[in-house]
């Protein structure tokens, strides 16, 4: 079953394509998960969104410490492919999928002791929320290894060129959770923990269609044995360039958590403003993303291959695309507010301040492609720590910032304009690191660590 696209030939353009789109649309669709909870939930009331919303902080949360093993696990088997080293990418892929179980059983286990103090962070102030908040956190949380291991699949298929099936996989789960999350939520009377559990239910699903379509794979995964006892170079390099962005994405969802106690203050329903609006404008950075995901295995491939002339024109054929596109989305963030909002929230007290969060992030939307992109070539290269440094330093200077303009007449807009003003300023400083690097890169032996001899492996 060879679905791959064979990135280290043919045209530029139309090979980024072919593996972004699915990729892309996997975001879109995952997106859409969240989505349609929103609109379902949404019909409870905006204390339903809130208790969401503040559980659901710790499973973005979670995807920090996935990326440990799926940022690593990708660019290693990418690089191993590009030099042709395939022993050493199925070593990589087994101990990377090892490393997802693991992580995820943890941080299982972790929610499931220390539920209560987790949603007690927040500090919310309806005891309705915080029940609802602490069963849906329970149970997506708890049972976090299966969103692991789908992220995990997902990236190593994109190692390799394979976009096509987890976009499949995906697409059917979210299809079965459209009809899960009216049945569960509704007709079984079930409220919020039915939404936690008809999306539990669909990822199983799609984990389940991910395993089979990896036994079918004959390019890396026929040979991957999850019993196999692998040396500590393999976890350590995986680890290694898996490190800064794991740590930038639990630094980001940590400063979020902060930035949200502030919100909380102006009470449950400017939670749910904030949990709907990041949701809709998640459309621009979850697309940019996927093209930063595909680019990301192009340069991986293609750095290993030493061809480095492809890899700097397929990122700026990459870049063309998401500007277009961040232009795009600004418009309709800034133009159709109202209209976008109230699809989830009807609630004409709650719609103004959904109007005014979506205007001021839309203009930072085209700043965030860029970054997402820009990132994808860099983590590539396996310089990871360049994207990661920025992103936790500009995202740490929200927290002063949401001090500083919040205690203004702008009040709970000036958090909204902390966030924009941070990422339009990630957009530039990352473009800047970027041109710096990409002018030193040149043809010469590639600089990553020589591929591990499979004779270390046990």
């Amino acid at each position: 079953m060879k679905k791959s696209t064979n990135l280290l030939e043919g045209p530029i353009f139309q090979t980024l394509m072919k593996l972004a789109l699915p990729i892309m649309g996997t975001s879109l669709i995952q997106m859409a998960y969240n989505l349609i909870d929103m609109i379902w939930i949404g019909k409870l009331g905006a204390s339903a969104v809130a208790a969401v919303g503040s559980a659901g902080m710790y499973m973005w949360l979670s995807n920090g410490i996935s990326a440990l093993a799926r940022m690593g696990g990708q660019v290693c088997v990418g690089q191993s492919l590009g030099s042709h080293q395939k022993q050493e990418a199925t070593n990589y892929a087994g101990a990377t999928i090892q490393l997802g179980i693991l992580f995820g059983i943890i941080f299982g286990l972790v929610t499931f002791l220390f539920y209560q103090p987790m949603i007690g962070f927040f500090h919310l102030t309806s005891k309705e929320v915080i029940h609802q908040a602490e069963i849906y956190l329970i149970v997506t949380c708890g049972f976090v290894v299966i969103n692991f291991l789908n992220q995990i699949y997902t990236s190593l298929m994109t190692a390799i060129g394979n976009s096509h099936h987890p976009f499949i996989a995906t697409t059917i789960g979210l299809i079965l959770n459209i009809f899960l999350d009216p049945l569960f939520i509704f007709a079984f009377d079930m409220g919020v923990l039915g939404a936690a559990v008809a999306t539990v239910i669909s990822q199983i699903i799609v984990l389940l269609m991910m395993i089979y379509y990896a036994k079918k794979d004959t390019l890396l995964f026929d040979e991957v044995k999850l019993k196999k006892k692998y040396t500590k170079p393999v976890f350590s390099r995986i680890l290694k360039i898996g490190l800064p962005t794991g740590l930038q994405s639990l630094c980001f969802t940590f400063i979020s958590m902060v930035i949200a106690r502030f919100i909380a203050g102006y009470g449950d329903v400017a939670i749910a403003v904030q949990k709907v609006g990041s949701q809709i404008e998640s459309i621009s950075w979850m697309s940019a993303d996927g093209f930063g995901s595909a680019l990301n295995a192009f340069v991986a491939q293609n750095y290993g291959a030493n061809n480095i002339e492809r890899v700097k024109k397929g990122t700026y054929s990459a870049l063309k695309t998401c500007v277009l596109w961040g232009i795009f989305t600004t418009c309709v963030l800034y133009f159709f507010p109202q209209f976008i909002f109230q699809i989830f929230i009807s609630e004409k007290d709650v719609i103004p301040l959904g109007v005014d969060y979506l205007q001021i992030l839309a203009l930072s939307q085209l700043f965030m492609c860029i970054e997402s992109t820009l990132a994808g070539t860099l983590n590539g290269l396996g310089k990871t720590f360049i994207p990661s440094f920025i992103s936790v330093t500009l995202t740490a200077a929200r927290i002063p910032l949401v001090m500083i303009l919040s205690a203004t007449a702008l009040g709970l807009n000036g958090i909204w304009w902390s966030i924009s003003l941070s990422s339009i300023l990630k957009g530039v400083v990352i473009t800047i690191c970027f041109i710096f690097v990409i002018k030193k890169l040149t043809k010469k032996p590639i600089e990553y660590e020589p591929p591990l001899s499979s004779r270390q492996v046990k």
